[in-house]
């Protein structure tokens, strides 16, 4: 779409049918909605100052991404957003050439912006790299190690901070923006180097330390001395829905070929009234009633989420010394509830990982039971953490896995593949899973009795109900469902334990069903036993097949030298693409007839 040659009027139109576009499809298919609505005129205005086939466009998460996508000949396409087989809901190059990289985490685009300069830099080229990041962004440690080296190095990059939820710093009105704004303008910084190459540096020495704190005493005055003082220039806030402005600022920043922080206001929901504002529900939705904002779908089971906040909240009650936090993820996890209940001992960190996983283990040091409560695609941005503060020392910390296995319509950066595989391997972690809401509650209370690491991993959406009674936890013990006639024993862990029941009940044979419960430490006892009875195993996880649960039952085996033949179900060495989850399932063929098939 040719922005370029629109002028104001009609670039403003241009605001209102993409706003108009992205409410009507989200709406029916669901998606990123508050944050998208807000960047709109930010991400026009870059478009018609930069040139997206040229300078690298890095949106930070990209979950805000829609209104570029709208903006790159994928308009019509736009109908299929986070649909099997359609358009991602992030950036992905594969998708276009527009989208510059891969992004689902956060923090990440100030790094891929210094690394984009560097090399434009070395490849004598007029581009420069624009990014897109929000306040919520900036709380993740990486964003400063990039800004660091950025501020030395000071190669051309634009970062527009869309502060959509927090200021960074509180502006001091209209005369905070005009200054900012002249502060970072063409006239400012050449009468600045005037002044520091032929006036200051031939006064004597107090007058030119008065010249340098009234310098310094402007800087004061504005909100982005915290990115000056690294070398990075400022501009801003603007208002973040004023067209005009975001361009003439994104063009200033342009001339100024060296690295700028433009921080915009803008409004979360903006275009949709009942969106509006700091709503949390509206950051990801479901379809909803555009006239009444009332959300389409039917209540159903209870999620795990649920049924995991109400076990910690029972536990919290019993024991004082009960803590946790969670990652920028309070109503996504279920903490809110315990921030709540106990708002000394429950704790939203912000996007910090890492800090999450070191502050427990020092807690866990001072003698409380920390719960880390995230999601199994953001646990990975704490693997040293895991392995450096906790492990090592054996700390009891707890690593309550939300999200596990296949999560749907965010795609390969959001998939809870790879956490049994990554874990597995540590010193001191011990694994476990339930496979139903009573097991769920039962491993809670399990893992407050241990005193090492342990990782207890959940499924998005509800657990099904498999009528099996479940006994309590006991360290690296399973339970035998069910015995069975033929010579095959089904091996589930955690959420799979349903999809062997699913196929059990398919399968013209009389199969037996085991709930392996650890995958560290396994219960070599159960399945030596059971190695006598059945020669041919299966087993179902939702996991990374590399390094998963087979390839633990696969050393025990060979260790014990048991005859037995082990087929794996659990996900292939490739990323998995997005989509709903049962399609997603089906093209992994992985549903419960699928399998029949196979075995």
């Amino acid at each position: 779409m040719n922005v370029k040659s629109r002028d104001l009027g009609e670039l403003e139109e241009l605001c209102t049918q993409i706003r108009e576009r992205i409410i009507d499809v989200v709406s029916r298919n669901g998606g990123h909605f508050s944050s998208t609505l807000g960047a709109v005129e930010l991400t026009v205005a870059m478009h018609k100052v930069f040139d997206v086939q040229s300078d690298p466009f890095i949106f930070d998460v990209s979950h805000q991404c829609y209104p570029h996508k709208l903006l790159t000949n994928r308009w019509e396409e736009f109908e299929t957003i986070r649909q099997f087989g359609g358009l991602s809901g992030f950036t992905k190059p594969k998708e276009s050439s527009a989208d510059y990289f891969v992004a689902g985490h956060s923090s990440t685009s100030i790094s891929l912006a210094v690394g984009a300069a560097k090399a434009i830099r070395i490849n004598d080229e007029q581009r420069v790299p624009v990014v897109m990041i929000g306040d919520g962004s900036m709380t993740a440690g990486m964003v400063y190690e990039a800004l660091n080296e950025l501020g030395d190095i000071k190669l051309p990059v634009i970062i527009i901070l869309n502060d959509n939820e927090m200021s960074i710093a509180k502006p001091i009105g209209s005369i905070s923006k005009y200054l900012s704004k002249i502060l970072a303008g063409k006239f400012y910084q050449k009468l600045r180097d005037r002044i520091d190459k032929s006036i200051i540096q031939k006064l004597p020495e107090g007058a030119n330390y008065i010249a340098k704190k009234i310098e310094e005493s402007i800087k004061l005055i504005t909100p982005g001395v915290i990115f000056e003082e690294m070398g990075i220039d400022y501009i801003g806030p603007i208002d973040g829905h004023n067209l005009e402005e975001i361009i003439d600022t994104l063009q200033i920043a342009k001339d100024l070929k060296k690295p700028v922080i433009v921080h915009a206001k803008t409004v979360k929901g903006k275009g949709y009234a009942i969106a509006e504002g700091q709503n949390e529900k509206w950051h990801g939705v479901g379809p909803f009633d555009v006239k009444t904002g009332e959300f389409k779908k039917k209540a159903g089971a209870k999620s795990a989420t649920a049924v995991y906040a109400d076990a910690l909240s029972a536990l919290a009650n019993e024991h004082d010394d009960v803590v946790g936090v969670t990652a920028a993820m309070p109503s996504g996890t279920g903490i809110d509830r315990l921030m709540k209940e106990h708002p000394n001992r429950f704790w939203d960190i912000a996007i910090a990982e890492q800090h999450a996983v070191t502050s427990m283990a020092a807690m866990a040091k001072e003698g409380f039971k920390p719960y880390i409560t995230i999601y199994s695609t953001f646990l990975q941005r704490a693997f040293d953490q895991i392995i450096h503060d906790v492990c090592i020392m054996g700390l009891p910390v707890v690593f309550a896995i939300d999200r596990a296995g296949i999560v749907g319509n965010d795609g390969e950066t959001h998939q809870g593949a790879f956490d049994i595989s990554y874990l597995r391997f540590l010193p001191n972690m011990i694994l476990f899973a339930p496979r139903d809401n009573q097991s769920l509650h039962q491993a809670i209370d399990f893992s407050y009795t241990l005193d090492k690491p342990c990782a207890i991993r959940y499924p998005r959406g509800a657990f099904k109900e498999l009528g099996y009674e479940s006994t309590p936890f006991e360290l690296g013990k399973s339970q035998l469902l069910k015995e069975g006639s033929s010579n095959k024993l089904f091996i589930g862990y955690g959420a799979g334990v349903s999809r062997a029941c699913e196929t059990e009940k398919l399968h013209e044979e009389d199969i037996a069903i085991l709930d392996l419960r650890f995958v560290k430490p396994l219960d070599g006892k159960m399945l030596s036993a059971l190695a006598s009875k059945y020669d041919k195993w299966y087993v179902f996880s939702d996991s990374q097949k590399q390094g998963g649960v087979a390839s633990a039952i696969l050393e025990y085996v060979n260790e014990a030298k048991l005859c037995v033949n082990i087929t794996s179900f659990e996900y292939e060495d490739h990323f998995i693409v997005h989509g709903e989850t049962s399609k997603v399932e089906e093209s992994l063929e992985l549903t419960a007839k699928q399998l029949v098939e196979k075995i």
